[in-house]
């Protein structure tokens, strides 16, 4: 699907509502699916990647019911009975796939994980490498999936990883819930800590110090869960609000979590005009409203080391509020960025040069060279040029943002990878431009 995309005319203006938070979304039915007891799950996300993770754990024999299009009943023993012996899909997503591997490595049957092409491409050794150190029995194609996990008892370890990654993070202790001993994690810097905060709520034995966690083994107990907004999805809204002249609007339930949050920091040492009202706190989770209003005077900044992993997934927008900043904005210890559903340090370079953005490409980030406020420039064509998605929802999402304050119509090849992470997007702008 190819998706035009025009200069913006007019301010964003009104109030709209987040969805919610993609990451807690799959950790509540997976927490929820190992738990004892019944729940009430609010304000699932919509998104394909989380209904990825539903739908297999209803394979896998938990009772999930929707009471409305929102709000799950979980009902679970903590104990799995898989419905039968077909490949569990795991779709495009990531998280998905490696948690649940964590999950399945020590129960008493076997599993098979898959997923689509995209998803078959990405980088699996960096969970099979601790879960094997465990006692689990994990083969892959050459560290990809399909993954086939064979379950068994786990010994728990003291695993240093060289990279910060919730989901090898999570994949880890998850596994450590079912493993004899205890279980830590340590990492260079401290990513995400939603599965730290679930395990807390829902009463599992765990203790953490900086970037260190420490889990027992633990069984969880069910209890209700209200899924906040996803800051990742409100980055492109905020990044819109900050770069399209006029705008002034208020994106309420917005996740504020510290270890998610580094897009605010960073937008604050740009100089950007946004503003945090009525925060307070849901289900263990920092939560609040955040006024937008376009800035006229962005400037470029410095983005690297504990950063990296609080933004890791608000890259590709950061790329282009860099681009409408006065000077410099470098990017570096992000070389994860190649390993997400594209090599997305190569293809923010690749794509974003076809408008005009002086975009430098480096081994673990980029040089984004601001225009200074200016447009977007784009020389007088024919036809729109084509920006390509490589299957990244997130390139998708971005490449609209900048097509806002370009000169000219831009052209995006596989927009359609939106409805993977945010089927709402483009529902929410058109709202904020009644």
């Amino acid at each position: 699907m190819i998706k035009n995309v025009q200069k913006l005319e007019k301010g964003l203006r009104g109030n709209i509502t987040i969805p919610a938070d993609k990451s807690i979304s799959h950790r509540a039915v997976m927490f929820s699916s190992i738990a004892e007891g019944e729940c009430t799950v609010r304000n699932f996300s919509s998104g394909a990647d989380c209904h990825s993770t539903l739908n297999l754990f209803k394979q896998l024999g938990t009772d999930i019911r929707f009471i409305d299009d929102k709000t799950l009943k979980i009902s679970s023993t903590g104990k799995f009975y898989p419905k039968d012996s077909s490949a569990l899909n795991c779709g495009n997503s990531g998280t998905t796939m490696r948690l649940t591997a964590g999950i399945l490595a020590g129960q008493d049957f076997d599993s098979v994980l898959i997923g689509d092409d995209s998803l078959s491409k990405r980088p699996m050794r960096r969970i099979i490498e601790p879960l094997t150190l465990m006692g689990a029995d994990i083969t892959s194609v050459d560290g990809h999936a399909p993954l086939t996990v064979k379950g068994r008892k786990l010994h728990g370890i003291n695993y240093v990883s060289n990279l910060a990654s919730a989901q090898v993070k999570s994949c880890i202790l998850l596994a450590g819930l079912n493993a004899e001993g205890e279980t830590i994690f340590r990492e260079p810097y401290r990513s995400r800590n939603h599965t730290e905060n679930l395990f807390k709520y829902l009463g599992a034995d765990i203790e953490i110090k900086g970037a260190s966690v420490k889990v027992q083994p633990s069984k969880l107990t069910a209890k209700d869960i209200y899924v906040v907004g996803d800051i990742s999805s409100a980055a492109f809204f905020i990044t819109a609000g900050l770069i399209v002249k006029d705008s002034d609007f208020v994106i309420k339930n917005v996740g504020l979590n510290h270890t998610r949050s580094g897009i605010i920091d960073v937008i604050k040492k740009m100089g950007g005009n946004i503003e945090i009202i009525n925060q307070h706190i849901a289900a263990g989770e920092d939560v609040g409203d955040i006024r937008v209003q376009y800035t006229e005077s962005l400037k470029g900044c410095n983005i690297g080391g504990e950063d990296i992993p609080r933004l890791i997934d608000e890259l590709p927008i950061i790329a282009v509020l860099a681009s409408q900043a006065e000077g410099e904005t470098v990017v570096k210890n992000a070389e994860d960025l190649r390993n997400k559903e594209s090599d997305r340090i190569k293809c923010l370079v690749d794509e974003l040069s076809k408008i005009g953005v002086n975009i430098e490409e480096k081994s673990d980030g980029f040089i984004v060279h601001g225009q200074g406020g200016k447009l977007l420039a784009q020389n007088q064509v024919s036809l729109p040029p084509i920006l390509e998605t490589y299957h990244d929802h997130r390139l998708a999402m971005s490449f609209y943002v900048a097509g806002l304050v370009c000169k000219n119509e831009i052209a995006i090849n596989g927009f359609e990878w939106t409805k993977i992470s945010f089927p709402e997007f483009e529902e929410l702008f058109n709202a904020l431009t009644i």
